[in-house]
């Protein structure tokens, strides 16, 4: 690390301690942000460490819905995103607007709405019940019978929890930009130069690249997977900053980036918005700030609390 760098790490330490801050970064985070927060996880860790935080200040380093997510859990706190503008292509893709309407057009449907985390807090609002791909199985089990189930916004993940559950489920048509980006040809073509690795590939991909992987499983999963196998290569379909995390945490394994039609691996120009000068600046602002109208906030808290209860 640059000198630059050190002196930015060691100013949002004592930023940190100032504010009596927690920060917390997603896996697809990069590695400088990842190596000086004190949780690094997927959604759903993320959002249990936000639900048990007792620090003043959440600097959220991952996405907009993210950022939301610990505000509805936290109303009372500070909730700091670096950057405004890392937003989530999978959540644009289902505006709170579009499916109100889609839901009033068909009360007779009797929706039961199950959420994919990755989404506003106005569709959280408008939801059922909250998960993430590390849990959503778990969560579409637990669905009520007899009800209609609509599942937002990720169609790819939709998908593959109905192969695992046997639940029929009207999907919405939304999809990761990134994720998507993964073809059946780019994997087949890096499974022939590494015949021996495992394919792990996240439950947002394609059908098509699921089928070519030796496990679909969230990011947090991936960790265990690797770890329990005796493989001495894995090949990583997910986001590029998920690499990070595996190879600090296994520096004995080989982690080899899962390449895309046009590049030799998958960046979120979303995600890759925060900095280590973001996060000083915001940490010794409090801005950007996350807010959210109280009465949208308390709906969305009603759907994520009970997934978290849901995942005890």
């Amino acid at each position: 690390m640059s000198t630059l760098g050190v002196d930015l790490v060691e100013e949002i330490l004592a930023l940190k301690k100032k504010r009596n801050a927690v920060i917390l970064a997603h896996n697809y985070q990069v590695k400088e942000i990842q190596e000086v927060a004190d949780f690094v996880g997927d959604s759903l860790g993320l959002s249990i460490q936000a639900s048990n935080t007792t620090a003043d200040v959440i600097a959220f380093c991952g996405v907009h819905f993210m950022s939301e997510t610990a505000k509805i859990l936290n109303p009372s706190k500070k909730v700091i995103l670096p950057d405004l503008d890392a937003g989530c292509s999978l959540s644009d893709s289902c505006p709170a607007e579009a499916l109100e309407a889609f839901l009033n057009k068909n009360t007779d449907k009797n929706y039961y709405v199950i959420a994919y985390i990755n989404c506003s807090a106005g569709v959280k609002a408008l939801s059922d019940v909250i998960c993430t791909s590390g849990n959503a199985v778990r969560i579409v089990k637990r669905a009520p019978e007899g009800r209609n189930i609509l599942f937002v916004p990720d169609q790819n993940l939709g998908q593959w929890v109905m192969e695992q559950t046997g639940r029929e489920m009207e999907l919405w048509k939304g999809s990761c930009y990134v994720h998507v980006e993964f073809t059946r040809q780019s994997i087949q073509k890096i499974r022939e130069e590494y015949p021996h690795a495992p394919v792990v590939a996240h439950p947002e991909c394609t059908a098509a690249v699921r089928l070519l992987a030796d496990e679909v499983c969230s990011t947090e999963r991936m960790i265990g997977y690797c770890k329990n196998h005796s493989g001495e290569a894995f090949i990583i379909v997910t986001e590029s900053g998920m690499l990070h995390r595996l190879r600090r945490e296994m520096p004995d394994k080989t982690f080899i980036p899962g390449p895309t039609d046009v590049c030799a691996c998958a960046d979120c120009r979303f995600m890759k918005r925060n900095t280590l000068q973001k996060l000083r600046d915001a940490l010794f602002s409090l801005e950007p700030a996350i807010e959210l109208p109280e009465q949208i906030r308390a709906r969305a808290e009603i759907p994520m609390r009970r997934m978290l209860e849901w995942s005890a």
